[in-house]
């Protein structure tokens, strides 16, 4: 874990180094800005007053309930804004005439006069616009006495407007002193603001109460003055209405209503309940009329004491009939005589069936007159009943609106002698503890501590910059990153060439112990040791995108290739912008194109430096380069190259521009890809990957190109600038 934590800080520290002139750079702007802003700042003093603010609970009616005294979160938050209003600056303004002294004449008077200004200005060319169009306004007599009035007046405001945006009150914690302070270029203007405020602020609580007071005052008595005569009309009005609908004697009704309204209900109810009871008997015996016998039956008719009587007589006849008939038969006297008093018996019967169904009728009719009669009688106790109800509820709306005006008006009056009690009294108490002193020391600039802010954001700013500039860095800068990234290897990498007399391209033959030679010879053993069974013969040499240094990679790796001592030849595959022949400078009539389009036979180029060392150029430009790469001609020359030679280097064109590059990377035996540090992106290394990839081309590795080992990881600058360093560096090191 810790040696984890020591790469990243190692990591980090390379960048902070690497990046270090953006940093120095940063931290000079800054701390030049803050040392010119110090110095340049005009300074300013700040007094201060000490004011002890305390509220004045008998003065309130919340004073009469302890529990509600002492809460009132939102009075001392008023205090502290009353204290910064434009009305307490103001006062000040006038109380000082600072729109009148010159000690005013500063930014406060300067933004008055600019106001003033360029009112005049809009003015002049107002009139400057009518003088060219032919319309000279008429001159207007200028007031001067209400002109400087106005422009009095407006520089007042705007001292106070200054004045109020610049005092900063700050109330002490656990305490009720409030600490009043004002910063101003001059320290005896300051101390002399600051006291001015704290008595200002006095004489604006003092007149805000007593104005509040006189208006509390004057609105409780006219308040009090329309309820009075509110209550007069409500008064009146409640005595004509009681005097108008006789409501005293209403009262004595209303108290018997309920008792005579429920008697009539009872009987009602009664007298329907008996009139459905012989409606029914009615209805009854209106159905058996013409039956004597079934009314007979009848158990209400049956009941009739008379009916009984003569029923009990029939009996005793019709039993009298029988025994007679036994003892004399039908023509007897005695026989004839009772069977004419049993047919008078039944006459009289039915005659008393008559009389008792006449009887049940006359019943019924009288029933049903008399709940008629209970009926109309109800609905006029009811009626008589809501009127006076309506009445009493006219009287109940009037009674209580004089009783709301006279409580009201007992509330105002009451109020109003409170208001008269309390008037006087101080609801705010404020005494100034401690007097502003003219200040001996300017504010600001807190030079020390500016200086002390601008190394630290400096130097905190500059290393932030580095990392936010590496981070949107997203060139190649490290082998590290780019086998974390990719997993593939890197074979090497080349020191960025510092100006000199020699081309990059012969630094092996002219400076075989300087730096570049060496990194030239770890790309070779590196090349060597790629593969564990047969090392590649045919190298092609590509890039993304030109300028990164393929060409001077391929000629030095060539060059330091046949110092090893085998055959080695160097081929120019570019054959759109070919560079081969120029470096070694031989003729380019014949070559490469003329050979696989039949033109001519293949022939080697030998340089002078070393004799093993052979050049195929790449002949004129032929208009079909990836045609004439990819034909059967060029498979069998790769075969004849091969028997010959060692190692082939193949130069070729850039992997984005063409595809001759990828027709060379599939035949040939292996692909390095040359990529310049701080250009070459890994968005163009990954895309270069892929597309060798997708074709089956065996990749040997990387080789960063045009790296500054002074910006680079300390160990690759400690390796190659001093264990490979020149002779007499190495000798002294020893």
């Amino acid at each position: 874990m810790m040696e984890g934590q020591d790469i990243h800080l190692r990591k980090y520290l390379g960048i902070i180094f690497k990046r270090r002139y953006t940093v120095y750079t940063f931290f000079a702007i800054v701390f030049a800005i803050t040392l010119i802003m110090t110095f340049s700042t005009t300074p300013v003093y700040t007094a201060m007053t000490k004011v002890l603010i305390e509220k004045n609970e008998r003065a309130t009616m919340t004073a009469l309930n302890p529990y509600y005294a002492d809460f009132d979160p939102d009075f001392n938050e008023t205090q502290y804004q009353l204290i910064k209003s434009l009305s307490v600056a103001q006062r000040v303004v006038k109380m000082l005439a600072l729109d009148k002294k010159s000690l005013a004449a500063s930014a406060e008077g300067k933004s008055a006069n600019i106001a003033t200004g360029t009112i005049r200005w809009f003015r002049d060319l107002f009139s400057t616009v009518l003088h060219i169009g032919g319309q000279s306004p008429s001159p207007v007599p200028v007031n001067t006495a209400k002109l400087k009035e106005e422009n009095l007046n407006l520089r007042a405001y705007q001292i106070a407007k200054q004045i109020s945006g610049s005092i900063v009150v700050t109330p002490v914690k656990n305490s009720k002193i409030v600490n009043i302070s004002y910063m101003s270029e001059d320290p005896g203007l300051a101390a002399l603001i600051v006291n001015s405020i704290a008595k200002a602020y006095m004489d604006e609580v003092l007149e805000i109460r007593m104005g509040s007071s006189q208006y509390a005052m004057k609105w409780l008595t006219e308040k009090a003055d329309q309820e009075r005569e509110r209550l007069n009309k409500s008064e009146k009005a409640l005595q004509e209405y009681m005097r108008d609908k006789d409501i005293a004697t209403l009262e004595n009704k209303l108290t018997m209503f309920p008792e005579r309204v429920a008697e009539v209900a009872s009987k009602l109810a009664t007298t329907e309940s008996k009139r459905k009871e012989l409606e029914t008997l009615y209805n009854r015996v209106k159905r058996l009329e013409g039956n004597p016998e079934a009314l007979d039956s009848m158990p209400t008719v049956a009941s009739d004491p008379t009916l009984q009587s003569i029923r009990a007589q029939i009996s005793a006849t019709e039993q009298k009939l029988t025994d007679l008939n036994q003892k004399y038969g039908q023509k007897h006297p005695a026989m004839v005589t009772a069977v004419g008093e049993l047919k008078i018996l039944k006459e009289k019967r039915l005659e008393q069936i008559r009389r008792v169904v006449e009887s049940i009728k006359n019943e019924y009719e009288l029933a049903k007159a008399s709940e008629e009669n209970f009926r109309r009688y109800a609905g006029q106790t009811k009626a008589e009943t809501l009127s006076i109800g309506e009445k009493f509820i006219q009287y109940g709306v009037l009674k209580r609106e004089t009783e709301t005006s006279k409580q009201l008006f007992d509330a105002i009056v009451t109020r109003i002698k409170e208001q008269g009690i309390t008037q006087d009294i101080q609801t705010i108490n404020v005494w100034v503890m401690e007097k502003a002193e003219v200040p001996g020391s300017p504010t600001k600039p807190n030079t020390p501590k500016n200086i002390f802010f601008g190394l630290i954001a400096g130097l905190i700013g500059g290393v932030g910059f580095a990392f936010f500039i590496e981070y949107l860095d997203n060139t190649i800068k490290s082998p590290e990153e780019i086998e974390s990234r990719f997993n593939v290897p890197v074979l090497g990498m080349i020191e960025r060439l510092k100006p000199g007399n020699v081309a990059i391209e012969e630094i092996v033959l002219k400076e075989p112990r300087s730096h570049l030679a060496e990194n030239y010879r770890v790309i070779r053993t590196n090349i060597l040791l790629s593969s564990a069974d047969k090392r590649p013969k045919n190298i092609v040499i590509a890039s993304t995108s030109p300028q990164d240094g393929k060409t001077a990679t391929a000629v030095n790796l060539a060059t330091i290739l046949a110092q090893s001592g085998g055959p080695v030849l160097i081929v120019d595959a570019d054959l759109r912008r070919p560079r081969i022949h120029k470096i070694f400078g031989i003729d380019n009539h014949t070559g490469l194109s003329t050979y696989l389009a039949g033109e001519s036979d293949i022939q080697f180029e030998s340089t002078k430096h070393l004799s093993n060392l052979s050049i195929i150029p790449s002949g004129p430009l032929p208009p079909n380069p990836s045609e004439l790469l990819g034909s059967n001609r060029m498979k069998g020359l790769i075969t004849l190259l091969e028997e010959k030679f060692d190692f082939i280097i193949w130069d070729s064109p850039p992997l984005f521009s063409v595809a001759e590059s990828l027709v060379l990377s599939k035949m040939l035996g292996g692909t390095i890809i040359v990529t310049r540090a701080g250009t070459t992106t890994y968005e163009d290394l990954e895309r270069g990957l892929k597309s060798l990839s997708d074709i089956g081309a065996k990749f040997l590795g990387v080789v960063i190109n045009g790296l500054d080992l002074k910006d680079s990881d300390r160990y690759y600058h400690r390796y190659y600038g001093h264990y490979y360093g020149p002779p007499e560096r190495r000798k002294s090191d020893r």
